[in-house]
């Protein structure tokens, strides 16, 4: 089992960045893919980027590449998200979770931490 804890998010205005991090419990974490995903107010939880295990491959929404960069160090069992030009759209929760591989559909995911809020504003 792992247990995750986010931390990094905050305000900032438009352009801005943020570095988003997942601290993971266990010394198996190296074993676990994990995702990031959002959750805006009235809307569904989407998909933001993914990570394999090594943090060999790396997966994003489409619309996000260029803009947000994951990545891991499993020596010190965190996973990061940095997330850069950020829009007002941006605004949402990000939550972290933890799985056998990098899913992309938040289903499939059992382990999650508790988010971190993230408002982009002027």
């Amino acid at each position: 089992q792992v247990q995750l804890v986010e931390s990094g998010g905050g305000s900032v205005q438009p352009g801005g960045s943020l570095r988003l991090s997942c601290v993971a419990s266990g010394r198996t974490f190296s074993t676990y893919a994990v995702g990031w995903f959002r959750q805006a107010p009235g809307k569904e939880r989407e998909f933001v980027a993914s990570i394999s295990t090594t943090g060999g491959n790396t997966y994003y929404q489409p619309s996000l590449r260029g803009r947000f960069t994951i990545s891991r160090d499993n020596y010190k069992n965190i996973v990061f998200l940095q997330m850069n030009s950020l829009k007002p759209e941006d605004t949402a929760i990000y939550y972290c979770a933890a799985d056998l591989a990098p899913y992309t559909d938040h289903v499939m995911y059992n382990y999650w931490g508790q988010g971190t809020q993230v408002t982009v504003s002027s």
